[in-house]
């Protein structure tokens, strides 16, 4: 039975109404949806017959199909996985770049813990230095006045002069080697965040404002104010004269 023949035979007898004959199209009005018409088929009926049999051709044509369709299945599932390597590939990526992220955070929060605690170690090693030397200013003070107001009269008084004078001299080189600078302000302008104003004297030898003598000295530790100097500052004499501004002034009136 050929192809054409089996269509008509293949056709749905449920469908058939009960008691009316079904009437087959003819064979060219059908329709060849298989695509055997495209194949190349050889001719089996011909004299003499191609080689092998007609069933051994449509076994191999089946075999081809086959293989074509394992081809499609396997080829299909290389795509899946591909995509869904890509998939993990780019989560992986985000991951690292949130990793690399989070890393740099965390070196730039340890930078900046690092240098707060060397400043904050720094300070209170400045602090606690400052509170020291503080307690040894007053001694310092006492050598000064002894120094300007001791006047050695004979040669018992001139050695005791002598070495406690090389005392004075040890104690403010140990000063100056942790930091401690005296202050030397005669001559500067006021500046109250180095000195502290105690007294005004009336004098035409300095200009308003200006310190004039220093009665208690000052001390700086590094670029810190360890003690304030006690200053006497310059004021314009009481009988200074009227400026000319002053004097048109009075005139006019």
């Amino acid at each position: 039975m050929n192809e054409p023949e089996q269509q008509l035979d293949n056709i749905d007898h449920d469908t058939q109404e009960p008691g009316k004959e079904v009437i087959a199209p003819p064979l060219e009005d059908i329709e060849d949806i298989s695509g055997a018409a495209d194949m190349d088929v050889p001719d089996f009926s011909a004299d003499p017959a191609p080689a092998g049999s007609e069933a051994a051709y449509w076994e191999a044509m089946a075999a081809d199909f086959t293989q074509a369709d394992e081809a499609t299945i396997v080829l299909t599932a290389l795509q899946q996985e591909n995509l869904i390597l890509k998939t993990q590939l780019e989560e992986r990526g985000q991951q690292l770049e949130g990793s690399k992220s989070q890393y740099a955070r965390l070196g730039a929060d340890f930078e900046n813990f690092r240098k707060r605690t060397l400043k904050e170690k720094e300070d209170a090693e400045i602090q606690i230095k400052g509170a020291t030397i503080k307690e040894l200013l007053p001694v310092v003070d006492n050598f000064d006045r002894a120094r300007s107001h001791i006047k050695p009269q004979n040669d018992g008084e001139m050695n005791i002069h002598k070495s406690y004078q090389s005392v004075y001299k040890q104690l403010v080189d140990c000063l100056k080697r942790v930091g401690v600078s005296p202050m030397r302000p005669e001559g500067e302008p006021f500046d109250p965040n180095f000195h502290e104003a105690v007294m005004r004297e009336a004098t035409a030898e300095y200009p308003e404002g200006v310190v004039v003598e220093q009665l208690v000295r000052g001390y700086t530790l590094g670029d810190r104010v360890l003690r304030h100097a006690m200053v006497k500052v310059a004021a314009p004499p009481e009988d200074a004269p009227i400026s000319s501004s002053a004097d048109e002034g009075v005139s006019e009136s």
